[in-house]
């Protein structure tokens, strides 16, 4: 069985695929200090609790905080006795590989997400993932990763708002039933609910203008499914976008001999 593992600059997420489906997802806060053991110890105690029989093979991690990486590749070989594929290293093949600025390497995660949005819908796709950055990516008819936008996290915006203001309270993001708040908090709901889905179908709608032709929205990240609500284009949601792409590069790199 394989391992899929994406750590993002907030939180980690552990996938276990059988070849067909996921078993089980498992969450935990990203943390550089982490050791294998650690890890070990955190993700045998889950999978014992869901009552998971899971003999993994091999391993395959994104990670956008290069800091993990050492000790996730310690626990995949001393607990799995596996050397794990690391997407965006040399020794890692993509299915097709990105077009973009000389020099210009793409987050793990966008590549990931570039060969799930190409195996599930066949390429002129963009992605809105939501993490502690929103992404947007570009994904070409061949399914070449070919560029995107980066835009300040729903979260890390209302932290640095909250931060910055010190009479502002600190609030959760939520869709406020009217535009026109008449309390501090109402008002803070509507400027980043609102504002956040102008700045989102709006930036849809200039990358199908530049792009030139037709395209599917694919929306993924815990915050998807919230803005949705506001109709701001998205065509899909789909939870599991970037574990299924490294499953597609996994299984790529199976069949071209390089694991």
């Amino acid at each position: 069985m394989l391992l899929a593992i994406d750590c993002g600059n907030t939180n980690t997420v552990f996938s276990i695929w059988d070849g067909e489906n996921f078993l089980c997802t498992l969450r935990t806060s990203t943390h550089h200090a982490r050791t294998a053991d650690a890890y070990f110890t955190w993700y045998s105690t889950l999978v014992k609790h869901y009552g998971i029989e899971a003999d993994i093979t091999d391993v395959i991690i994104a990670s956008t905080v290069p800091r993990v990486v050492f000790n996730l590749r310690v626990f995949a070989d001393r607990f799995f006795g596996c050397r794990p594929l690391v997407v965006g290293k040399p020794d890692c093949q993509l299915p097709v590989y990105p077009r973009v600025d000389e020099g210009t390497v793409p987050g793990p995660d966008r590549l990931a997400n570039a060969a799930a949005a190409f195996d599930r819908h066949g390429g002129n796709v963009v992605v809105v993932d939501f993490g502690t950055a929103t992404n947007f990516d570009v994904v070409a008819a061949d399914g070449a990763y070919v560029g995107g936008i980066i835009a300040p996290g729903v979260n890390l915006s209302l932290e640095a708002l909250h931060q910055g203001a010190a009479a502002l309270p600190h609030i959760d993001i939520t869709r406020p039933e009217k535009v026109i708040g008449t309390n501090t908090v109402g008002c803070i709901q509507s400027g980043v609910y609102w504002g956040y889905s102008g700045l989102i179908e709006g930036l849809i709608s200039r990358v199908k203008v530049e792009f030139g032709m037709a395209m599917k929205v694919v929306a993924t990240g815990g915050l998807a499914p919230l803005f949705d609500q506001a109709d701001v284009g998205f065509d899909v949601i789909e939870d599991d976008l970037t574990m299924h792409g490294l499953t597609v590069i996994h299984r790529y790199n199976k069949e071209n001999g390089s694991t």
